[in-house]
């Protein structure tokens, strides 16, 4: 049996405490506990932080909080942050709208390959599963199967994940990733410099991110049937510079971009922060 990698979770998160209370918790529950988790918060009022310190002594494991002032979504910014206080040699970036799977850390690190690696996909909660959920926290605990064209998401199968895994190995030309469930080796992350800040507004970053690492030969793989997650109900956040974010992520794939200049490397002098502990 293959030793496991050391992790770091990182959750991003922006005024919906609510919603981060339950992600923390359902982290807290984890099988197979990450060494830290990390949340990234990309601005919000100081009822976050009191939720934060409020949960600390609940952790398992050390938690911490990278705030950054209210500038509008600067979401590749404050991953990079995160990534920069970053202890542990394999990274798992989620979002606060999300309840993990008891075994969802677990699958991530028994997948975890060098060279590769891996997004995976969502159960969406129903507005009327959200709302119960966010009023009783302690039921998210266990959340009721419903019979769905969707239920084969949060269907756990052990099993089929490694078949799976190469089934859903894409080229470039498909590219699809979903940033609120994707792992990566840190190491990997600092060569290619993280996110790239000049995406601003929703959308495109973590393409721009899996295009860059593809492009230094590392490649993506899709979790199916594992690293399972519950997405809580909400409106989607208008896409104001999709366009233009979705034309530049398109540059680091016709150019071969790598590196970018605007990345994580501005922060890890700055966090005064050691290479990943082995």
């Amino acid at each position: 049996m293959k030793k496991r990698p050391t992790c770091s979770l990182l959750i991003s998160t922006y005024n919906w405490p609510d919603a981060l209370r339950l992600c923390l918790l359902s982290a807290f529950r984890q099988s197979v506990l990450p060494n830290e988790i990390i949340v990234c918060d990309d601005g919000s009022r100081d009822d976050t932080r009191q939720l934060i310190d409020q949960l600390r002594p609940l952790s398992p494991v050390p938690l911490l909080h990278v705030w950054q002032p209210d500038e509008g979504f600067q979401l590749a910014r404050i991953r990079n942050k995160g990534l920069a206080r970053s202890s542990y040699q394999y990274i798992l970036q989620i979002d606060s709208d999300i309840i993990l799977h008891r075994h969802y850390v677990k699958d991530q690190l028994a997948n975890a390959r060098q060279g590769f690696f891996f997004s995976g996909n969502r159960y969406y909660l129903s507005p009327d599963e959200s709302t119960r959920l966010l009023a009783d926290p302690a039921a998210s605990e266990h959340i009721p199967f419903k019979l769905n064209k969707m239920s084969w998401r949060r269907l756990r199968l052990p099993v089929l994940q490694n078949p799976m895994r190469w089934y859903y190995h894409w080229p470039t030309e498909y590219l699809y990733t979903t940033g609120c469930n994707m792992a990566f080796w840190r190491q990997d992350l600092v060569d290619v410099n993280g996110y790239d800040e000049s995406f601003k507004g929703w959308g495109w970053e973590d393409t721009d991110l899996a295009l860059r690492l593809m492009n230094k030969n590392v490649s993506l793989q899709f979790i199916r049937f594992g690293a399972i997650q519950f997405h809580i109900y909400h409106r989607e956040v208008s896409p104001d510079k999709r366009n233009e974010n979705y034309a530049r992520a398109m540059v680091s794939k016709e150019k071969k971009i790598i590196y970018c200049q605007q990345g994580m490397s501005q922060y890890l002098l700055a966090a005064n922060h050691q290479p990943a502990i082995v």
